[in-house]
């Protein structure tokens, strides 16, 4: 199997059954091996993630509970710790960039992103969770020139409108770069809450930032 192909629907149900029972045995060894046929990127976002929105459909629908929805997001966020690469050990000329979670708990695709951008040479300031008055505060502090936004739910995706507003109203105007389910759920969404790009994947995000930082240097 390439990186390329997706895994099949018979692989994606046995991670999610190893998830809600919260083996992590199971999950170790199902994420281990389709990582070494496919790449650790490739298996993040074509089984980790789609298998932790089911589960949030799941417990939106009272089909499962909430001890299982927050056991499989931190056995996942455990368990690709042992499979992202390391940092590059070559670094690129570059003007700050950030990346931080806005008020949701899920951590995984900021961990993604942050992974990819340093292997890729990049210096990130990793800011974590953070909400609207936080995130406004380091991006001013830290004059960061692109920040990198990821959200899980709707009201934390609206909120990223409010950054915007804040920081022109101070005459700061980096490029806010957005993703997650809510800006793949609404194809418009990250134009609506003055947003510059939204990336749907991982390396969607090294390949936009590649791109900004030609316009800035």
């Amino acid at each position: 199997m390439s990186s390329d192909e997706s895994l099949s629907p018979q692989a994606t149900d046995e991670f999610l059954q190893a998830l809600l029972a919260s083996d992590r045995f199971a999950v170790r060894r199902i994420i281990t091996n389709y990582a070494d046929l496919t790449g650790p990127f490739s298996v993040i976002e074509q089984l980790i993630v789609p298998s932790l929105e089911q589960i949030g459909h799941a417990w939106d629908k009272g089909e499962i509970s909430l001890a299982q929805v927050y056991m499989s997001g931190r056995i996942c966020e455990e368990m690709i710790e042992t499979i992202l690469p390391p940092a590059s050990s070559q670094r690129i000329n570059q003007p700050p960039i950030a990346v931080a979670v806005l008020d949701d708990y899920h951590m995984l695709g900021k961990r993604m992103i942050t992974s990819a951008l340093r292997a890729s040479g990049y210096e990130i300031h990793d800011y974590g969770r953070v909400d609207v008055d936080r995130l406004v505060k380091y991006v001013i502090t830290d004059k960061i020139a692109i920040v990198l936004i990821s959200v899980l739910m709707l009201p934390s995706a609206l909120e990223v409108l409010q950054i915007r507003q804040r920081l022109d109203r101070v005459g700061l105007h980096p490029f806010i770069v957005v993703g997650g389910a809510p800006f793949r759920f609404d194809a418009q969404l990250w134009q609506e809450i003055g947003a510059d790009a939204m990336g749907r994947s991982t390396s969607d995000a090294v390949t936009i930032v590649s791109k900004l930082l030609k316009d800035l240097l």
